[in-house]
């Protein structure tokens, strides 16, 4: 289970990371970046909010104040996917505690 959790959460960084090779503008981040929140709320509602999100909400936030809207749109595409790949951790696992139990 622990593999295919990685398995999502890498390819979902892959496919965010090429996208985010084009030039970003201030428009383009700040529609990573709603997109990026969402999912987090959504990972927060599911109780299973990763510290690596928050970390990449922040870097994408620097980065914009900063100017550089590009690694801004990086950034938060890289938390929009891990919000997404917790969010899929969350619901995978919810039931998936039962197998391991000793019965």
């Amino acid at each position: 289970m622990r593999i295919s959790t990685l398995s999502l959460a890498l390819t979902l960084l892959i496919a965010g990371a090429t996208s985010a090779l084009t030039a970003g503008s201030e428009a383009d981040f700040k529609a990573a970046y709603a997109a990026a929140e969402a999912a987090n709320k959504e990972a927060a509602a599911l109780r299973n909010q990763w510290t690596t999100t928050a970390a990449a909400l922040a870097a994408a936030k620097k980065a914009a104040d900063s100017g550089d809207f590009d690694r801004a749109v990086a950034s938060s595409k890289e938390a929009e996917a891990l919000a997404k790949a917790s969010i899929f951790q969350a619901t995978s696992e919810k039931e998936a505690w039962k197998a391991l139990e000793v019965r």
